[in-house]
């Protein structure tokens, strides 16, 4: 199958199934499949989020060597949301990030979480993700109570709802390190 002309037939589940089911635990395929969605083509990179999300959901292994260039590519300044918000999905779901990529992460994250403009999807998964990180690193707990206090009053009911019961479990583990 050649992946970049069956993403450019249509932008459908069906059609991202198709690929999906392709792809099956194959490395190489996904790896194929990874270069697309790396890469600065508007419609190859917007649809291949679709799919690289889905593959990942069945076969999450896949995604482990990619992480690096998935964070490069989200400095892109022209990055389409679609991209963003897959790739913070994915690194919400499977947090695995080894410890040299959890300050970029955390930089990024923060940024989309801040950003009001940012769609909503891109700042609550950099929400779960920064939580993740905050296991980790607690110090940064602080600095996440003080984004989502500043923006929880102004978000949709997701937002709110999300912020609402990290923003719980982070008073909680700032005050179990008081103590």
């Amino acid at each position: 199958m050649d992946i970049r002309a069956t993403l450019l037939v249509e932008h459908s589940k069906e059609n991202t199934m198709k690929i999906v089911n392709y792809i099956g635990k194959d490395q190489d395929r996904f790896d194929g499949l990874m270069e697309l969605f790396l890469t600065n083509e508007y419609r190859v990179t917007q649809r291949a989020a679709m799919a690289v999300g889905h593959a990942a959901d069945l076969h999450p292994p896949l995604i482990k060597k990619h992480l690096k260039p998935l964070l490069e590519n989200l400095r892109r300044p022209d990055i389409h949301d679609a991209v963003k918000r897959n790739t913070i999905r994915l690194f919400d779901k499977y947090f695995d990030l080894p410890e040299e990529l959890l300050g970029v992460a955390a930089e990024l994250c923060f940024t989309y979480l801040d950003d009001p403009k940012e769609a909503v999807a891109v700042r609550a998964f950099s929400m779960g993700v920064l939580y993740k990180i905050c296991q980790l690193e607690p110090e940064l707990g602080v600095e996440l109570i003080m984004v989502l206090e500043d923006h929880i009053p102004n978000g949709s009911a997701g937002f709110k709802s999300r912020g609402k019961k990290i923003l719980t479990k982070l008073r909680k583990q700032q005050e179990n390190l008081k103590n």
